[in-house]
């Protein structure tokens, strides 16, 4: 369904550059409402809703990759016809990262740019077991991660509504299998956080390796979810490069 992909409304006809964006896990396409309200001039932010939230909350979420990134691309193909970038942050940069290599194994245009956060390079993605745990011994499992924010953890009720999806969400990642593939034509940059406990600095220098053209890395200031506060200067990094 295209337009449960795109809460926000279809892509601009007249921007230089569509922008998708895919949230971290448990997350939904609020996330980069703020930067819909950004001018960023010539682009067009367009947040991705994947099911299991927000207004896809009675969708039921889905727990392999292959199946999110084949219904992601499909409701994405009549839009790539025109220039476009990718974003994620954490869970969101590996579903970017392979609606990419999909793109490209079905011959669509290619992204220009492909922009990964707080994300581990997919070839040092860790499997594990969390998403079995049982609902109390896996809240505490994210509360020790630091990867879901304190504010979703302390809210008793939003808990119980998030956590199918956080579930889910969290097996899409320990259940990946990194396949060695041609090398994205596009130019990656990828950010991380100085007090991400969850990706290490040759962790994200390691996206270098998924790519056959230019690469570089930001590290900014915050912890695994510098995203928010560090949103400005992202941006400004974003814009920049897609001049």
């Amino acid at each position: 369904m295209l337009n449960a992909w795109l809460p926000f409304g279809e892509p601009s006809g007249s921007a230089r550059v569509r922008l998708f964006c895919l949230p971290y896990a448990g997350g939904g396409a609020s996330v980069f409402r703020s930067w819909r309200r950004r001018t960023l001039p010539g682009i067009d932010v367009c947040p991705l809703q994947p099911p299991g939230r927000e207004a896809r909350i009675r969708e039921a979420p889905l727990r392999r990759l292959d199946p999110l990134v084949e219904a992601l691309v499909e409701a994405m193909g009549p839009h790539v016809e025109r220039p476009y970038a990718l974003f994620g942050h954490s869970m969101g940069a590996l579903v970017a990262h392979e609606a990419a290599q999909r793109l490209r194994l079905l011959g669509a245009p290619p992204p220009r740019h492909l922009f990964v956060s707080g994300a581990r390079a997919p070839d040092r993605m860790m499997g594990g077991g969390l998403h079995s745990l049982s609902d109390a011994e896996f809240a505490e499992a994210l509360r020790e991660l630091h990867g879901t924010p304190r504010e979703v953890l302390e809210h008793r009720e939003l808990m119980e509504l998030l956590m199918p999806t956080l579930r889910a969400d969290f097996e899409v990642c320990e259940t990946y299998e990194h396949r060695e593939r041609e090398p994205l034509a596009c130019s990656i940059t990828a950010f991380g956080g100085s007090r991400d406990t969850e990706v290490a600095s040759e962790d994200l220098r390691a996206w270098a390796r998924m790519t056959c053209a230019s690469f570089e890395s930001f590290v900014l200031s915050g912890d695994h979810f510098f995203l928010g506060p560090c949103s400005e200067e992202i941006l400004r990094i974003v814009e920049t490069r897609m001049r």
